[in-house]
């Protein structure tokens, strides 16, 4: 290294964490991630209104950004967290350009009509699809942030990892939650 300029020397940073750590190790982790994430962060996509196909893509954005990430010896804490976040706002970004901006987002209509359970009958059908419709109408009504909110929790992110993502406060995320919850709760009891 010190036949080298002070300029090439600094063009490739290596930090205490990359000591031991090769390429392939990254690799690994990366997919190992990808494997347990891809399908959490695709319904979380779909949720904001994407179609799969940008869904889709925004997903493999993710996962070469986290590569990238790990790679430069970036920190490593809550990768959940990170990941969710760079979804979240590429998915911002991919629905703006789209300006495809609907009434009804084509992933709510998806998933509620996955959850119809054929084996009942007639009467039960139609009550479970007032029930839904019902509770689609309410989650449609909420705001932004609620619904962000409703669905990162569903996927299982923390209060915390919530308020990360999202760039909130953890008092707004519970309140949000609490707020949300009880609104789908009512519609529910009707």
């Amino acid at each position: 290294m010190s036949n080298l300029p002070t300029s090439a020397v600094n063009e490739f940073p290596i930090s205490a964490s990359d000591v031991g750590r090769q390429p392939s190790d990254i690799e690994r982790e990366v997919v190992r991630l990808f494997e347990q994430f891809r399908t959490p962060l695709l319904r979380y996509t779909l949720s904001l209104g994407l179609p799969l196909a940008d869904g889709e893509e925004i997903t493999q954005e993710v996962f070469i950004a986290l590569f990238q990430h790990l790679q430069m010896g970036k920190c490593e804490r809550n990768l959940r967290g990170w990941i969710f976040r760079v979804a979240h706002n590429l998915a911002l970004k991919r629905r703006k350009s789209n300006r495809r901006l609907q009434d009804h987002p084509q992933a709510e209509r998806f998933l509620a009509e996955q959850h119809l359970d054929s084996s009942p009958n007639p009467e039960e059908q139609v009550l479970s699809a007032r029930r839904q419709r019902r509770l689609l109408a309410v989650l449609e009504a909420l705001p932004e942030q609620d619904r962000a909110c409703l669905r990162l929790r569903a996927e299982g992110l923390r209060y915390r990892e919530i308020a990360r993502v999202l760039g909130i406060s953890l008092g707004a995320v519970s309140i949000s939650l609490t707020r949300s919850l009880a609104r789908l709760m009512c519609a529910d009891e009707r």
